[in-house]
């Protein structure tokens, strides 16, 4: 019981003032949450709800109540003081489980001092006619705040109110700039008649680069004017009014505006940072961190020399805000072209590479012919000093960090046409493959064309290096490895996931008619803190060698079989694979060749996955179904290796280390194998066996016959090591623990618990379900995954020695 309370006590004690306010059951409870959330001192509890020397509250359980109403009772008793010469605390404030409010004394007591209200009986009795003289006075000077998305803004308000003797509005930052932003878009952003979301980022800036009665910038894409003291954007020609100023009034006596001008030209440079993700995506409004920069201008003088920035023409077509030149000290070197006129008006309004030539592009789709030739006369976009220099075969830097969408993902999900159809993939890419998909290789492959010797330093994922959809992308590009590095991507905001981003620079030649072959890329490895921690290889070989051509995939039969998407759940969406093959025991979903998907896309069912992507396990080819199970699921994935596919092997595999893999799979959490009754599938009900119990049913003490043995016979005359057996009596200690009690209704139903064929994955969660409801005897884990621990590490060091993977 003590335990309980002090569980409780700690979850209240971690619960934000919003939590707390909702689990309010009274206006005490309300009082309560606040004094503590505010940590007043001194403070009483009387007709006026809460009083200190600085500040009195009106308190509210519920929120029906208006901050108008809530003021005009908490006048009501500054009223009554000042008629009696009491003092009155500098500051005003109301607060409910929803919201709060806060205002200065002073911007009331002499509206009160002329006694002309018509007050009610008490307090809370105001008249209507009150109601309406304190509402029409006090509307432009408090401060509101909704809790649930304010509450460290309000907090932090009353705690400076309290010491500084000032209401402090709250500084835009770029530490708190993107969430700054999702509350104008909820206050402001919402009310803009006629505005679509993608130009909300726009809107944003015009006003918060705006004291009230300027621009702190010329130029930028919005703008910001007053009409009658209302604000209106404007925005491509257009005017856009509020629907509601309430939300604008309020927004902005939280924050204080412009941003301080340290902070300015920043905020605007991280406008991708707002951009919503899918279209960031798409155009790869990606900022490139200055410190990553600076690693990149380091490697670019490594590789070209240290006068490379006189000697090469530089041409970033996706420069997005040109963060990537500002580090630049020749700009009139410079080309900087990028798919938004808003990024263009960016750099203009911030004053960034003021000497270079800045200009709109869409790269992917401006100046091609309908047969895929460039023709600049199409737009006339591109400077003629820069066609000039392309002409004349000058010596060209493409330095870009290109978008990195990819067909169906991103702002392409929904719409496949969307990537693959820009007019340069749909022209003038029919060699290169799946890579034709992406939109950065897209940009290489017009880069190829365009300029065919020029010295390429690009920011990408790894995939063109050594994938496999990439094979024919590398047969058809020409390019030199020179040097590079790899940079976690936690480095750049918004990035989700953990893999390396590739600064890789190539001395590019397409007029060769002999192939530049690379083998291998070694990299310098930086982490997300920009700091060098080692090297890296990346393996170019060919698909042939790869893991996922090494076992002939058995063919289907017409034999229909229930489709699943888990171990005993049937498939939700419609299939690609609900039959059956000859002499099956299961199925293997065995997704893309590389450690990245390995972890996700390599689980074992007793009947088809119904997303397909994998192969059917059959006596003769269970033995490499186990090695490819085993060397996909036993290395971890790691920001670094998660792009390393893997490979058939090289030495000559021992019968130990093939049933050393076998009963890792049958021990493993990914080996979804179970046997159930009544799966519900396309109208009908369905069955499936487990052939992979590796124990007779005299050995676990089933209460009844499996309707397979063939996991039993399978092992019969096979060896196994000493680590292998002693997973193998864990194991069995906890089958015999599973059959020794029933589990309840709700379980059985839930796992499908009716047949005594029951699989590995159904036999550890009734075993964990049993040890959570406290009503068995508890099972312990822990002697099992000690053993198969030694079997994994056994086992690891395998994987590379016979040649899985490359180091």
């Amino acid at each position: 019981m003590d335990e309980t309370k002090l569980t409780l006590s700690k979850y209240r004690k971690s619960m934000s003032l919003y939590e707390k306010l909702q689990h309010a059951k009274s206006e005490e409870d309300v009082k309560d949450a606040y004094i503590k959330a505010l940590g007043l001192k001194g403070y009483s509890k009387n007709l006026i709800d809460i009083q200190t020397k600085e500040i009195w509250f009106e308190a509210k359980d519920g929120s029906k109540n208006s901050s108008y109403a809530m003021f005009t009772q908490l006048m009501h008793y500054v009223q009554e003081a000042l008629n009696k010469g009491e003092k009155i605390p500098p500051f005003l404030c109301v607060i409910d489980t929803q919201k709060a409010a806060i205002m200065k004394s002073e911007d009331v007591i002499p509206f009160l001092a002329k006694k002309t209200i018509k007050w009610g009986k008490s307090a809370s009795s105001y008249t209507q006619e009150a109601l309406e003289a304190i509402s029409a006075h006090i509307g432009t000077h408090f401060v509101s705040f909704r809790i649930e998305t304010h509450e460290v803004e309000f907090i932090s308000t009353i705690k400076s109110a309290i010491k500084n003797g000032d209401i402090i509005r709250t500084q835009i930052t770029p530490d708190n700039l993107k969430q700054v932003f999702d509350k104008w878009v909820k206050m402001v952003g919402q009310e803009i008649k006629g505005v679509v979301v993608e130009d909300y980022a726009l809107l944003f800036f015009a006003d918060i680069m705006h004291d009230g009665t300027a621009a702190t910038h010329d130029g930028l894409s919005a703008e910001l004017m007053f009409k009658n003291t209302a604000p209106v954007f404007c925005l491509r020609g257009k005017n856009y009014e509020l629907g509601n100023r309430e939300g604008y009034r309020q927004f902005w006596a939280i924050y204080h505006r412009p941003p301080k001008a340290e902070y300015r030209n920043y905020l605007l440079e991280r406008r991708d940072s707002l951009i919503p993700l899918d279209e960031r995506s798409f155009k790869g409004a990606y900022y490139t961190p200055l410190e990553v920069v600076d690693k990149a201008y380091d490697k670019l003088t490594e590789t070209l020399g240290k006068n490379w920035q006189k000697e090469y023409v530089v041409w970033d077509m996706c420069c997005g805000v040109g963060n990537l030149e500002v580090k630049h000290s020749n700009p009139r070197n410079i080309y900087m072209s990028t798919l938004d006129q808003a990024d263009v008006d960016v750099m203009k309004a911030t004053k960034t590479c003021v000497a270079a030539q800045r200009f709109q592009y869409d790269y992917l789709n401006d100046d091609i012919t309908d047969d895929g030739r460039i023709d600049y006369s199409l737009t006339n976009k591109v400077p003629e000093s820069l066609r000039k220099a392309i002409a004349d075969g000058k010596k060209i830097l493409v330095l870009i960090n290109p978008p990195y969408a990819e067909v169906g993902t991103g702002a392409d999900s929904g719409n496949k046409a969307g990537v693959s159809k820009t007019k340069f993939a749909a022209t003038a890419m029919t060699d290169y493959g799946k890579a034709s998909n992406e939109l950065f290789t897209q940009f290489v492959a017009r880069i190829a064309r365009e300029m065919p010797t020029a010295t390429l330093a690009m920011f990408s994922k790894l995939k063109y290096v050594n994938a496999p959809n990439f094979e024919k992308f590398r047969a058809v590009w020409n390019a030199l490895y020179i040097g590079g590095f790899i940079v976690h991507s936690k480095s750049f905001d918004g990035l989700a996931g953990n893999f390396p981003i590739g600064f890789l620079v190539w001395k590019t030649n397409q007029n060769s008619k002999n192939q530049i072959e690379f083998s291998e890329v070694t990299t310098e490895v930086l982490d997300k803190y920009v700091c060098p921690i080692g090297e890296k290889t990346f393996f170019n070989l060919p698909n042939s060698i790869f893991l996922n051509v090494w076992l002939n995939r058995p063919k289907r039969n017409n034999q229909p079989m229930v489709p699943l998407k888990n171990a005993i759940t049937t498939a939700t969406s419609k299939p690609r694979v609900d039959s059956w093959s000859n002499n099956a025991i299961a199925y293997m979903y065995c997704g893309k060749n590389d450690l990245q998907h390995s972890g996700q896309q390599t689980v074992l069912f007793s009947s088809p996955y119904g997303q397909g992507d994998g192969f059917y396990l059959n006596p003769d080819n269970l033995w490499q179904g186990a090695i490819i199970f085993t060397v996909r699921r036993i290395i971890k994935p790691t920001w670094i290796n998660d792009r390393d596919q893997f490979l058939q092997p090289t030495k000559e595999l021992t019968e130990e280390f093939k049933t050393d893999c076998l009963v890792w799979m049958l021990f493993n959490g990914s080996n979804l194998t179970a046997g159930a009754n009544d799966l519900e599938w396309n109208g009908k009900k369905w069955s499936i066996v487990n052939h992979f119990i590796p124990y007779t049913e005299e050995e676990v003490g089933a209460p009844d016959r499996f309707e397979s043995d063939f996991m039993v016979q399978y092992m019969e005359d096979k060896e196994f090591s000493s680590e292998a057996i002693a997973v193998f009596d864990a194991g069995r200690i906890l089958w015999q623990a599973y059959f020794a009690h029933t589990d309840v209704r709700t379980v059985r139903d839930e796992l499908k618990l009716d047949r005594p064929d029951v699989g590995w994955y159904q036999i550890r969660k009734a075993l964990q379900a049993r040890n959570a409801s406290g009503d068995f005897p508890p099972i312990s884990f822990k002697s099992f995954e000690t053993v198969y621990k030694a079997l994994t590490e056994k086992l690891q060091p395998m994987v590379y020695k016979l040649g899985f993977l490359k180091i």
